[in-house]
């Protein structure tokens, strides 16, 4: 096992997951002030080390993706990657500069950041983190994604995977084609097959060990606005057929992102697809909104109640890890 295979499966084994928490700044203020709070420096830490010094943390988190932020903070003299790392999890880091309008395709998105990534990468792993995040987007439409887009943020996620681990750390490579539209699962599951080939075609170019990546995609779901709805054995189906035909079996796991989905259903859905997953993929979480949500409104009622967002927390991290392991089912939701 090379070093950064270890690290991709203390992240993601034994029904652990990640918590995203890894939210811009412009993000966690819609957030905050969605539930009434004020979005400043100290109530971001406040949330946040709220969830990072949870009991939670050290049986079904392995991993925290940060924000730049918040990798910087401190709390109770201690820097946010050593609290994590008391947890027992892995602190990592968001690394992209965000998605913006591609050239020769402006309606859709190019992620940026690759300039300045190799020192960003040595900063970060001085300040604690042990592996990294980077975000493509892809929208599906009658024209869309495009063979440009497809290609152009592959090449990306390409490069910067390749730098992360030249800089010792493990690189999640997340393509998400996103929820919007009124595409049925049937389109979301040919484009999404075609997106994430193209990602590995373009990490087995630069050289990128495969064994020490991460891969966070969509779950393969109807577009909020179709108007036939698959049901979620359909979605487990046909996410696990994707990936079986899409992702090399050297890499070791999956950490789905829950894009657009309730807590329950992120919940349920990762459950089936554990239950019926018959590849060597360990298949577990990488929720931002579907860990956090129901612990974001406990708190906005009271910023001081720690514990009892600490509870709510909890209990939500506690089912994903079920779900993660196939052991979830719906009589344990409150």
């Amino acid at each position: 096992m090379s070093e950064l295979n270890k690290i991709a499966l203390n992240i993601i084994s034994n029904g652990k997951g990640i918590l995203a928490a890894d939210e811009s700044t412009g993000t966690m203020t819609k957030r905050l002030e969605a539930v009434n709070v004020k979005s400043n420096e100290e109530n971001r830490l406040n949330f946040r080390k709220t969830l990072f010094t949870s009991e939670s943390m050290k049986k079904c988190i392995g991993g925290v993706i940060l924000y730049d932020e918040t990798i910087k903070q401190t709390y109770e003299n201690k820097t946010i990657p050593e609290l994590i790392n008391e947890s027992g999890a892995l602190p990592g880091i968001k690394v992209d500069t965000g998605a913006k309008s591609l050239a020769g395709s402006p309606d859709e998105k190019i992620t940026e950041g690759l300039d300045g990534l190799r020192e960003r990468l040595k900063k970060y792993y001085k300040l604690g983190a042990r592996f990294t995040k980077w975000r493509g987007v892809y929208t599906i439409s009658d024209k869309f994604p495009s063979k440009l887009s497809v290609h152009s943020n592959a090449h990306a996620l390409g490069r910067y995977a390749a730098l992360v681990q030249e800089c010792e750390m493990v690189p999640i490579v997340e393509p998400e084609v996103l929820m919007e539209g009124k595409h049925s699962a049937k389109v979301c599951y040919e484009k999404t097959s075609e997106v994430i080939k193209k990602c590995f075609e373009e990490l087995i170019l630069n050289k990128v060990d495969l064994t020490g990546v991460i891969l966070k995609p969509n779950m393969i779901l109807d577009g909020i606005n179709s108007k036939n709805k698959v049901n979620s054995e359909q979605i487990a189906e046909l996410t696990l057929k994707c990936l079986k035909e899409s992702v090399p079996q050297e890499v070791p796991g999956i950490a789905f992102l829950s894009g657009g989905q309730s807590e329950i259903e992120a919940t349920e859905n990762l459950n089936l697809i554990n239950k019926t997953n018959s590849s060597k993929f360990i298949m577990t979480y990488s929720y931002g909104r579907a860990l956090q949500q129901g612990a974001l409104k406990h708190w906005s009622k009271d910023i001081k109640d720690s514990s009892g967002t600490q509870k709510v927390f909890n209990n939500r991290a506690n089912l994903c890890s079920l779900a993660a392991q196939g052991k979830w089912s719906r009589d344990l939701e409150i």
